[in-house]
């Protein structure tokens, strides 16, 4: 459900009126029965909950949202917007609820909607995002972020650190295990041959050393044994290049060295502006955390407490990340046979 007072609700909400997601998979929310109702009222949708304790008790009919209802919120003090360690508490025991029921197998994988750093750590739980949650509860030491849309894939070497720390990350080891997270990923898309391109750290990619070291000592011995063991990867590209080829498809997927070099070209393609109404059209892209046991998707934006309420989040990245799932899972259960 993510933060119950950001536009995690809505945007489930408007989802469940989606009907391709019924050709996709069979949906089923973790979170509170009465915000996903107050959602539905609040957007006059044409939609039903169903409040259960377990998976077997789902419907899974167009019209009805079966929600496993952890009866977590006051709906009286409830209010969209506001950050309150009520709410932080509640997306927390939501998210870990999936998480059980994804490690027991009962469903195929999970999509997480935004929580809010602050709520979360007012409440007690003191992680920095849901993928260190999912590292945690599934004993996953390691895992990388992976952010996806249509036509772009990146994957980062670091992420949550300092400018300074992530250029010490910036480690054979660490770039060899990211991009074979990536290229097993692109497999899972159902792309059979990945071309995967790996970012340089430095500004030209340092220009045979002309502005740092990291490239000749790290970065280039990692392509090379990447390709000795039959991986068909580039590099390393000048970053101001890579994505730019990426957008054209000339990459399945790219590898960026930190934080802040794959998220700035990924949200340029896929965060789109109105210049007259200066608010945003539509929002795509999905996180997806790789090397975890179990699927677990997401979407690529925040909680948006200044627009959840009013009843104008896009559910667009909502969609986009249950179709990456649900194909990331049904070419896991492929892969089985």
């Amino acid at each position: 459900m993510g933060d119950p007072a950001g536009i995690g609700p809505e945007i489930i909400a408007e989802s469940f009126c989606d009907e391709t997601i019924y050709n996709q998979c069979r949906p089923v929310v973790t979170g509170d029965a009465g915000v996903m109702e107050k959602a539905i009222r609040l957007l006059n949708l044409p939609l039903t909950v169903n409040a259960i304790r377990e998976v077997s008790d789902a419907r899974f009919e167009k019209g009805t949202m079966d929600v496993i209802d952890l009866s977590l919120i006051d709906i009286d003090t409830h209010q969209f917007g506001e950050v309150s360690a009520q709410c932080g508490d509640a997306a927390f025991k939501s998210v870990v609820k999936a998480i059980e029921l994804a490690m027991k197998n009962e469903v195929d994988g999970t999509v997480t909607a935004p929580l809010n750093k602050e709520a979360l750590n007012l409440a007690g739980h003191h992680f920095s995002g849901h993928t260190e949650i999912y590292a945690h509860y599934t004993d996953t030491k390691k895992y990388a972020m992976l952010l996806a849309d249509e036509f772009m894939r990146v994957i980062h070497v670091s992420t949550h650190v300092s400018l300074r720390q992530a250029c010490d990350l910036a480690k054979k080891d660490r770039i060899i295990t990211v991009a074979l997270l990536l290229d097993d990923a692109c497999r899972q898309f159902g792309i059979d041959s990945p071309k995967i391109g790996i970012a340089g750290l430095n500004p030209h990619s340092s220009d045979n050393g002309l502005f740092g070291y990291e490239e000749k000592e790290e970065i280039i011995p990692a392509i090379e044994e990447l390709r000795a063991k039959g991986y068909n990867v580039e590099g390393p590209v000048p970053p101001d290049t890579l994505f730019a080829k990426a957008k054209g498809g000339f990459f399945d997927g790219c590898v960026a060295m930190y934080h802040d070099q794959g998220h700035i070209p990924f949200k340029v393609v896929g965060f789109n502006w109105d210049p007259e109404t200066k608010k945003m059209q539509s929002v795509k892209g999905v996180n997806i955390t790789l090397g975890l046991p179990i699927i677990r998707v997401s979407v690529d934006h925040g909680t948006a407490f200044d627009v959840a309420g009013k009843g104008i989040a896009s559910p667009d990245a909502l969609l986009l990340s249950i179709d990456y799932a649900a194909r990331m899972a049904e070419n896991r259960k492929k892969d089985m046979v």
